[in-house]
C-alpha cells in the first residue's frame, strides 16, 4: 500500500518558518518526482513546488519562490518543504503528491492535466498550516 504521510503543520505566527515532511512508503521513491500543493479555505488547490529524484526542483507560484524550499531525502524517503516568511494568507492544508515521471513538470497547472488529482498518482492526508497575524 502506498502511504505518503505529511507532517510539521501547525500554528506559527507571521514571520515564522515551519518545516513539512513527507515520508513516502510503498512505491519505488526514486521513480517518483513529489510536488507540493496547499489548499486554502474556500479557495482551489494550487501547485506549489515539486522535485525530482535528481534533486532538480520546480517553483510555482512567484509568492513562494523566495520563501519555500524542497529538499529530498533518499535515504529516508522523504521530501521537505521549508516554508518561512510565513504571512497569513499562507494558511491553507498543504498537501504532499507523488507521480510516476522522471522531472517535474515546467508548468504549475497541473489542473489543465486532471481537475481531479491534478495528474498525480498518489497523494497524501495533508497536514494544516495556520499563521496568525
Amino acid at each position: 500500500e502506498v502511504q505518503l504521510q505529511a507532517s510539521g503543520g501547525g500554528l506559527v505566527q507571521a514571520g515564522g518558518s515551519r518545516r513539512l515532511a513527507c515520508a513516502a512508503s510503498g512505491l519505488a521513491f526514486d521513480e517518483y518526482v513529489i510536488a507540493y500543493f496547499r489548499q486554502a479555505p474556500g479557495k482551489e488547490r494550487e501547485a506549489l513546488s515539486c522535485i525530482d529524484s535528481s534533486g532538480r526542483s520546480e517553483y510555482y507560484l512567484d509568492s513562494v519562490k523566495t520563501r519555500f524550499a524542497i529538499s529530498r531525502d533518499t535515504a529516508k524517503n522523504t521530501v521537505y518543504l521549508q516554508i518561512n516568511s510565513l504571512k497569513p494568507e499562507d494558511t491553507a492544508v498543504y498537501h504532499c503528491a507523488a507521480e510516476a515521471r522522471g522531472q517535474c513538470r515546467s508548468s504549475g497547472d497541473y489542473k489543465s492535466v486532471d481537475t481531479l488529482y491534478y495528474g498525480m498518482d498518489y497523494w497524501g492526508k495533508g497536514t494544516l498550516v495556520t499563521v496568525s497575524s
